[in-house]
């Protein structure tokens, strides 16, 4: 950690835009921005790209839907050598959801550079095909640590090629216990290579690892701002026996189309998902018990609003880019101030508006008064007893989720499942809504008041020309 350069930086800091085409890239790539509308840097790549395009090192503090991925990305295309297939750079993220978002961004940006090969190494697919495409080659990998030190424990992996290690969200991967596993990788490695470490905070453990992991690297601290007009933050005084059913009041006062809840532990989150069961509200939970299928058809029901409130963990909830996010609700009080900003970033992405809520009780005032000096906040007192809300109201999402039996192995499409409902079933554009296509499955949103009948039209007809299975995932 000799000789380390810290740059700390706000958004709002500066209000100059920074051009791509300042930087030294290829024509190519510079037309491949162009056309993805790529114009202007975020703040994290105006701060990044300058370091890591000159070959060094970097500790970045940035969080998710800031351009980091872009930001990395770029550094690992423009170091590759197409014509020698091998494997000359890596990327370890803590989960396969944050992987595949990777690998998809790196296809994207690198459309332009020939044939560039870039697998995903995950948990949820068989060691079987993926030992298969490593032997056909590759020019970039991105995993999770324990798929990927599998695959080096087998032999299976050669890593002797590599120039570029990239370490996606690192907090999160030593929050789910994978130091080992991560230095077991990294060891693996030659000496001399380029490592770039993101990170959304910067807790004494990520100092430990970037002394072990990297060289003389500079450092990139980029402070969160949340405009006023875009986040409105309300905090409501609460005991701690009245707190969960305090949730279900907010919800049913604000009426959000679509919620994330903080709760602080696995336990929070089971005991809430249970009250607003109970209060008729529509709500999925994530944590780490969850197998990864489960935890994939979570997220999709979530993401295509079929579901009103997702209640989880900070550690569930990281690497997770969720758009159109109206609401967040802090059910408990972080101990991290900053854990409190990114929280709240969640919404008012774009240029939506969003409720930030914050249940408080005596005991945890002191931590409220760290964030307000933090933010530069006023903090917005109400009293939850004067919310207007009726007790008999029900969150039901207008949208349910359909699971067809099939997905990309069965060389199906969205435009197909979408031709299938608007075709033959009958159905208009506006009710059917966001299709995600798994290896193995097919998810279609469609409305609530023709899901039952959807599925019998399914599955009397054919998608693809084939005959298909469908189900409803929930009601």
């Amino acid at each position: 950690m000799n000789n380390m350069t810290k740059i700390t930086s706000s958004p709002a800091a500066s209000t100059a835009e920074h051009l791509f085409n300042e930087l030294p890239l290829s024509p190519d790539m510079l037309a491949t921005l162009q056309q993805l509308e790529y114009l202007a840097m975020t703040p994290i790549q105006a701060a990044s790209l300058p370091i890591t395009l000159a070959g060094h090192d970097l500790i970045a503090q940035a969080k998710t839907g800031s351009g980091k991925t872009a930001a990395f990305a770029l550094t690992v295309l423009t170091k590759l050598n197409p014509r020698h297939f091998a494997v000359q750079a890596m990327v370890l993220c803590p989960t396969r959801e944050l992987a595949d978002q990777v690998t998809q961004e790196l296809r994207r940006l690198a459309r332009s550079q020939g044939n560039i090969k870039i697998l995903t190494l995950c948990g949820g697919h068989t060691m079987r095909s993926q030992i298969t495409s490593l032997q056909h080659g590759a020019h970039v990998v991105v995993g999770t640590p324990g798929r990927i030190m599998d695959h080096l424990s087998r032999a299976s992996l050669d890593l002797e090629a590599l120039n570029t290690l990239v370490l996606d969200e690192a907090d999160r991967m030593l929050d789910m216990g994978f130091y080992d596993a991560m230095s077991y990788v990294v060891k693996h490695c030659p000496r001399q290579r380029q490592t770039l470490l993101f990170s959304a905070t910067y807790p004494d453990e990520i100092m430990r690892l970037s002394r072990q992991f990297l060289r003389n690297p500079q450092q990139v601290k980029l402070l969160e701002q949340h405009a006023d007009s875009k986040i409105r933050q309300r905090f409501y005084e609460v005991t701690p026996e009245a707190r969960l059913q305090a949730v279900g009041i907010l919800l049913k006062h604000y009426q959000p189309v679509s919620t994330l809840a903080f709760c602080n532990t696995k336990q929070q989150c089971r005991d809430l998902l249970e009250v607003l069961h109970k209060q008729g509200i529509h709500a999925l939970t994530l944590n780490g018990d969850l197998e990864q299928r489960e935890r994939d058809q979570v997220l999709i029901q979530f993401a295509n609003r079929s579901c009103s409130v997702l209640v989880a963990t900070d550690v569930a909830a990281r690497g997770l880019d969720i758009v159109q996010l109206e609401a967040v609700i802090n059910v408990e009080i972080t101990h991290d101030p900053e854990v409190h900003i990114h929280r709240v970033g969640r919404t008012g992405r774009a240029d939506a508006d969003g409720w930030a809520l914050s249940l408080c009780s005596p005991s945890e005032m002191q931590r409220l008064s760290t964030i307000e000096k933090m933010m530069d906040l006023k903090l917005e007192w109400h009293d939850l007893s004067l919310l207007q809300h009726d007790n008999n109201s029900r969150l039901i999402p207008a949208m349910v989720t359909l699971q067809i039996l099939g997905g990309r192995k069965d060389k199906i499409r969205p435009g197909d499942v979408l031709g299938a409902l608007t075709g033959e079933a009958g159905y208009t554009r506006e009710q059917v809504g966001k299709i995600t296509v798994t290896d193995q499955s097919t998810y279609v949103a469609v409305a609530r008041d023709i899901a039952h009948e959807a599925v019998g039209k399914l599955s009397a007809g054919k998608v693809k020309g084939k005959a298909v299975k469908v189900r409803v995932l929930s009601m």
